[in-house]
């Protein structure tokens, strides 16, 4: 698939999210076959700044595939600014977050807030746009609630002011994540607009990825959440779109070898106390459905000490291995 002049070997894209798809879980998503990952959301000021937290959230491996760094704020011209720091930083791609409900984002009125101000919105689109000649794309909600679905108008703009990509999450900001994702809604937003559409929500599956790009028309998908504990499923869902046959999750084995491997990386980009305090919910998804897994989380919340994480966890490893697994 094609951003403009930007090619993406496949059709399955790595959602960004905050806290979670830093480089070591990109990394892991592009070697087991993401056709695109996207940086976590990075506010403009706090790039423009340079702290060592956004540098973080920028980084990525250089010759590992096209590189997307998410934009959010509520100026235009710092907008701009960051655009452009990102793309002197190698950034293939820029994506502007107009989808993101967290309350400490909306609070900002940033995020998904600016679907609520289409003229703030479209001001900082054309600013970026202008700034850089790298494709610009956009990941919006349906809308801001029921009563004001205007992903269709919203992206019709976008695509007017030279947007080359648009992400949609099936649901509304104040929605959250519950309820069912509108995959026909976003057919509505397809339907609209003559670039490449993105369709994110409730793609836990190469089953579910088949059915949603068969309900929303979409040109691709966008997985988030289910690929939590599962950095193998973006790739996984690329291999179902090429061959039609699923590829099986990883064993027991292989799942505890990537863990470890996970857990070493966060280390070695935060150092050892913050990288072991930011893998355990990483740990906490990988283990899901597995035996025991609640007294192992027990353990490794309660201790900073690596020998003791990894000394658990090959017994832990050991002791599910010899009964099967989970």
């Amino acid at each position: 698939m094609d951003i403009g002049p930007v090619r993406i070997r496949n059709r399955v894209i790595l959602a960004p999210m905050s806290g979670v798809s830093d480089l070591p879980f990109r990394r892991l998503a592009l070697r087991f076959g993401a056709g695109l990952v996207v940086s976590e959301m990075v506010a403009s000021r706090e790039m423009l700044r340079e702290s060592r937290q956004s540098a973080r959230r920028m980084m990525f491996d250089g010759g590992s595939g096209p590189v997307s760094i998410q934009l959010a704020g509520t100026e235009p011209e710092v907008m701009a600014d960051a655009a452009r720091f990102a793309v002197d930083r190698g950034a293939d791609l820029v994506d502007i977050n107009f989808g993101c409900p967290a309350k400490k984002v909306v609070k900002k009125a940033t995020g998904s807030a600016l679907m609520r101000d289409v003229p703030l919105a479209t001001d900082i689109m054309r600013a970026v746009v202008e700034a850089v000649d790298v494709p610009v794309s956009v990941k919006m909600r349906t809308g801001w609630d029921d009563g004001s679905r205007n992903a269709v108008e919203f992206a019709r703009i976008a695509e007017d002011l030279g947007v080359r990509m648009i992400t949609v999450h099936g649901r509304t900001r104040c929605q959250f994540y519950t309820g069912r994702a509108d995959w026909d809604f976003i057919a509505r937003v397809k339907d609209a607009v003559s670039v490449p559409l993105i369709a994110n929500g409730d793609i836990a599956s190469a089953a579910d990825a088949e059915a949603c790009l068969a309900a929303s028309g979409a040109d691709a998908v966008m997985i988030g959440r289910a690929a939590q504990g599962r950095p193998w499923l973006p790739g996984g869902v690329a291999h179902y779109f090429r061959t039609g046959t699923v590829r099986p999750e990883p064993e027991l084995a292989e799942r505890w070898t990537i863990m470890r491997e996970h857990l070493d990386a966060m280390m070695s980009l935060y150092g050892t106390n913050t990288g072991i305090r930011n893998a355990r919910k990483h740990i906490g998804w990988y283990l899901a459905g597995v035996s025991g897994a609640a007294e192992f989380r027990n353990i490794v919340n309660n201790t900073l000490d690596p020998d003791v994480i990894f000394g658990e966890l090959r017994r832990f490893r050991d002791m599910n291995l010899s009964i099967g697994g989970a």
